[in-house]
């Protein structure tokens, strides 16, 4: 049986490699209580202050936060409790689910999302029948969006619950 996991990852650049992930959380759509969140140690020399002041964090604090190594190691292991495919759902999967995807190589060898991801905006868009409206679904965010990757995951969690919801009543 598939799991729902809705992913949203902060970082100090814009892309895998050259920057770090600095903290990512992953929230199962339909249990919040067995959300997984971690900052994550820098593993570059790069960064951009301001992608930094976004996430509300500092340098210094991004190179005490834990080694990357032993957070993917955790995580793989709380992926494992679902004990099927993995669905990564989020705001921006080319975004979230590129850091997501080389980390998890990275570290782990492999990615429990496999290669694909789904982007809520999308789901949005297509429900109300209007390609122009991917960011509307953000109305219905649960909880303020912070730029904190629990909080802002769990709220993206929220809304993808309503829009399924409102789906399904739908039909």
């Amino acid at each position: 049986m598939k799991t729902d996991i809705v992913v949203d990852v902060e970082s100090d650049g814009p892309v895998p490699g050259l920057y770090s992930m600095v903290s990512f959380a992953a929230v199962p759509l339909y249990n919040d209580t067995k959300s997984f969140y971690s900052p994550i140690q820098a593993i570059t020399d790069n960064f951009q202050p301001d992608a930094l002041r976004v996430c509300n964090f500092t340098r210094e604090q991004t190179l005490g936060f834990p080694d990357p190594q032993m957070v993917m190691t955790a995580f793989g292991s709380w992926a494992e409790q679902f004990g099927g495919p993995l669905v990564l759902w989020s705001d921006n999967p080319l975004f979230d689910g590129a850091w997501f995807n080389y980390y998890c190589h990275k570290y782990l060898g492999k990615n429990p999302f496999g290669f694909s991801g789904r982007r809520i905006g999308d789901l949005y868009a297509g429900f109300v029948r209007d390609p122009s409206k991917t960011s509307d679904w953000k109305k219905f965010r649960t909880g303020t969006h912070t730029h904190n990757a629990l909080d802002d995951a769990k709220g993206n969690a929220g809304a993808l619950r309503r829009i399924l919801r409102e789906i399904k009543e739908s039909k």
